[in-house]
C-alpha cells in the first residue's frame, strides 16, 4: 500500500485588535470624577492647584515690593545727587519692571493650570 501524502497543515490568519491596543478601564477613577464628586482626593487636587497659584502670586508680589519698594530710598539721597534721577526711575523704570513681573506671573499661572489639566485629564479621552 502506498502511503498517501498528507497535505501541509492549513495556516490560519487571526485578525482582530492587537492586545496592546485594547482599551482597558483605568485602574483608578479619573481625577476629573474625583473632583466632580467632591471626594477627599478631588479636594486635595483643587487645594494643590490653589496653593500653587497662591505661591506664584505671593512670589510676584514679593519681587514687586522688593524691587519697587527700594525706589523711595532714592528720595533720601541729597537733592544734588538724586536730581531728576528718582523721577525718571519712577516714571520710566517702574513700568517695565511691573510688566515683566506680570508677564512672569501669567506664564506661571498658565503653567500651573496646564499641569493641573494634565493631571485631571483622562488619558483614554481623545479630546484631552
Amino acid at each position: 500500500m502506498a502511503e498517501q501524502q498528507q497535505p501541509p497543515p492549513r495556516r490560519e490568519v487571526v485578525t482582530g485588535v492587537p492586545r496592546g491596543a485594547r482599551r482597558r478601564p483605568p485602574a483608578h477613577a479619573p481625577a476629573r470624577s474625583e473632583i466632580s464628586e467632591q471626594t477627599t482626593l478631588g479636594a486635595t487636587y483643587v487645594r494643590a492647584l490653589m496653593r500653587s497659584q497662591l505661591r506664584a502670586g505671593l512670589g510676584a508680589l514679593a519681587v514687586l515690593v522688593l524691587v519697587l519698594g527700594l525706589v523711595p530710598l532714592g528720595f533720601l539721597l541729597p537733592r544734588a545727587a538724586a536730581g531728576p534721577l528718582v523721577w525718571v526711575a519712577l516714571g520710566l523704570g517702574a513700568y517695565p519692571v511691573m510688566w515683566l513681573i506680570a508677564r512672569w506671573y501669567v506664564a506661571r499661572a498658565e503653567r500651573n493650570e496646564a499641569d493641573f489639566t494634565g493631571l485631571v485629564a483622562d488619558p483614554a479621552d481623545p479630546g484631552a
